[in-house]
């Protein structure tokens, strides 16, 4: 999703970043692709690949052809850094437990980069863990899979009166005002109205976005987000307000979400995002658990690196990156 053109479009439509986007042809056919964001930083700039490139990194050879372009790049631009983010995978399952399995593109792909000079980042800007949730089983086999907890809960709010309807572009001023609700509740920054209206609504008017609002006796009380496209759904958003909550609608919204996705054929549901510490620690502990209960596999990505042309302004910027840079 974070690869798309649309998405380069309301990126650049922030202000803060441009779009430049690369097709990798052989032989006419093209074998990968990169939207790269590019931004200045006062006299600096650099460049940011989201969750990408896009290509089959099981073939070695040709991941390391693209990098090799986009370190070119970055060598002729002089920018600070350059930070890929690539959707590998590598490892499924709990660290150091009995399901911990690691995949060997994974390692292969680090090694590589590695090798080429690249430093895994200090600065993981999308989430590095997810749990995904497969969607070729049948609604049966994906409910009997949850946790006990979680499916008495989903029956709960289905007794208890909570209705589920598909939301539109006309409701995003309230599913913002739900996202505010929880942001302060929960003590997380969000964004002015302005920039989720122009995801949320740029997103869904191009068939990429579906919401879902919980009411209970007409009133709203939660949301979730979907953002679709390829093989995956995922569950971008999600908010309550705090009223009604031992109705517990989000459990029977999150139950709606899965079913639609595999009603239109998606493979993956992905919860985005997981801890980066397994532990109470880790400040999305709380929503972890939630998620867990719906007991899709841990997966585990390789992250973001950073590819710097001038390794000591690299470490100056470093230090100076969070009074310059901001939220990306």
């Amino acid at each position: 999703m974070l690869q798309t053109w649309e998405w380069g479009e309301f990126k650049r439509a922030t202000g803060r970043w441009a779009p430049l986007r690369l097709a990798f042809e052989r032989r006419g056919q093209v074998i990968a692709m990169a939207s790269l964001l590019t931004r200045t930083v006062g006299p600096l700039r650099v460049i940011y690949v989201s969750k990408g490139p896009v290509l089959n990194y099981s073939d070695i050879e040709q991941a390391g052809q693209v990098l090799g372009e986009l370190e070119a790049r970055a060598n002729r631009f002089g920018v600070v850094w350059l930070k890929i983010d690539p959707d590998v995978i590598a490892a499924t399952g709990m660290p150091k437990s009995a399901d911990d399995q690691p995949r060997e593109t994974g390692r292969a792909i680090m090694a590589m980069l590695r090798k080429r000079g690249w430093r895994f980042s200090d600065a993981q800007v999308q989430f590095r863990n997810t749990l995904t949730i497969d969607l070729n089983r049948s609604e049966d086999e994906i409910l009997a899979a949850m946790s006990g907890s979680t499916r008495r809960k989903i029956r709960v709010a289905a007794k208890k009166g909570v209705v589920i309807r598909r939301a539109t572009v006309e409701d995003l001023p309230l599913l913002y005002r739900l996202y505010q609700v929880t942001g302060e509740r929960d003590q997380f920054l969000i964004r002015p109205f302005a920039y989720y209206r122009r995801a949320w609504e740029q997103f869904m008017l191009a068939g990429l976005a579906q919401a879902f609002i919980a009411e209970y006796e007409g009133a709203a009380i939660a949301q979730v987000i979907l953002f679709h496209f390829g093989r995956k759904c995922w569950y971008f958003y999600g908010a309550s307000g705090n009223a009604e909550r031992a109705r517990m609608p989000n459990y029977l919204l999150q139950w709606k979400a899965i079913k639609w996705a595999k009603a239109q054929g998606y493979d993956i549901y992905d919860m985005w995002g997981a801890p980066d510490a397994f532990d109470e620690s880790d400040s999305l502990w709380g929503v972890y658990q939630f998620k867990r209960g719906f007991r899709g596999q841990l997966t585990r990505h390789i992250g973001a690196w950073d590819f710097a042309s001038h390794p000591i302004l690299y470490y100056l910027y470093q230090q100076a990156a969070p009074k310059l840079m901001g939220a990306i």
